[in-house]
């Protein structure tokens, strides 16, 4: 996925926050600012930044107890700290240190210090992340491959007894109701292993010249219907003359139709409106899809393309999860932008054929 790194400057001196906030826009980061401890706690809760700067010595809450906080929970401990102080005392480094900062820098500093240091936290924070999403890629196959095995045959034999009793009793026995129960959940967990297998299995079988376009308008018009039942007005904004570019035809609709499909479930307020657009921008071609849907709140989001994250009341949640594998698999990314009651945008971004 795809985003741009935010940095949160915290520091009760207005000047020093100012001075690193240049800086770092001038790298090409994003900030956000807080000047004291209360503020800060507030801040990583709006927008949940990659890395923080934070002071030692502040009113309210001083950085010792700030960093104590961020590390004792789940969503915000993994986020690094480098803990900045007018002390230079060993003592308040090793106070920092174990209240969890991952790096400590004594004022006045050497901005070229900390850059450097924020640029190798941030190399490991990137790592780490990368290093988890390929133990998790593995679990998921394992775990695949075991509840192929180990669930489809029972199922198969626990639907054909169920239907062959149901066929079985007369009409208006009491018992027929929970015989059709029991043949919708088994249909149900078939198809979600079903989903499981093909995510398993699926790849990129033939990468071809498309007009990204036409993919676009053919997969919209397979939900015209649903589009009338939900009173959704479709705005698109297609590129003329898109360039071409390698993919995989049918792969590529599938991605497409799942991001449009969730969109479409999002919406049930008074404003629907589905935003289709494509362009160019650095090289590679831009899709952008966007709702006016619930939103999703900020603790969510980094989540949505996990296998079985859903907020639907049936379905493995296996969609996004697909997309995601197959926008990689075309060497491309995916970025998600959200807020809650207002909607949802994606934006995905796919090489160009060079040449």
């Amino acid at each position: 996925m795809d985003k741009k790194i935010t940095i949160l400057i915290v520091d009760d001196n207005i000047d020093t926050v100012e001075l690193l906030k240049k800086r770092l826009l001038r790298e090409g980061y994003n900030t956000a600012e807080a000047f004291d401890g209360e503020e800060c706690l507030s801040q990583v809760d709006a927008c949940n930044p990659d890395l923080i700067v934070l002071d030692l010595m502040m009113p309210k809450l001083n950085g010792l107890e700030v960093c104590r906080r961020l590390k004792s929970e789940e969503n915000t401990r993994y986020i690094p700290v480098i803990m900045l102080t007018a002390k230079g005392e060993v003592e308040d480094k090793v106070k920092g240190l174990e209240t969890g900062a991952d790096d400590y820098l004594a004022k006045p500093f050497d901005y070229k210090e900390l850059s450097a240091r924020v640029r190798s936290l941030l190399a490991m924070k990137e790592s780490r992340e990368k290093l988890a999403e390929e133990e998790k890629s593995e679990a998921l196959g394992q775990m695949i491959d075991e509840v192929a095995h180990e669930v489809r045959n029972p199922l198969v034999s626990i639907g054909g007894f169920a239907r062959r009793v149901y066929q079985n009793l007369p009409e208006g026995n009491p018992n027929r109701k929970y015989m059709e129960m029991i043949i919708e959940d088994v249909a149900r967990i078939e198809n979600m292993v079903r989903q499981l297998v093909e995510l398993q299995t699926s790849s990129i079988s033939y990468l071809e010249p498309v007009d990204i376009n036409e993919i676009i308008t053919n997969v919209l018009r397979l939900f015209d219907r649903e589009f009338e039942e939900k009173a959704i007005d479709v705005d698109t904004e297609l590129m003329e003359n898109a360039p071409v570019m390698r993919a995989d035809r049918e792969q590529m609709g599938k991605a497409i139709a799942n991001l449009v499909k969730n969109a479409i479930e999002a919406m049930d307020g008074d404003t629907r409106v589905l935003k289709v657009a494509t362009g160019t921008g650095e090289g590679r071609l831009e899709i952008r899809i966007s709702d006016t849907g619930r939103g999703i709140s900020r603790d969510k989001l980094k989540n949505i393309f996990d296998p079985f994250y859903t907020s639907k009341i049936y379905g493995p949640g296996l969609g996004l999860t697909f997309t995601l594998k197959i926008i990689e698999e075309h060497r491309g990314t995916i970025s998600v932008e959200s807020e809650p009651g207002k909607g949802t945008e994606v934006t995905v971004r796919l090489p160009l054929k060079k040449g």
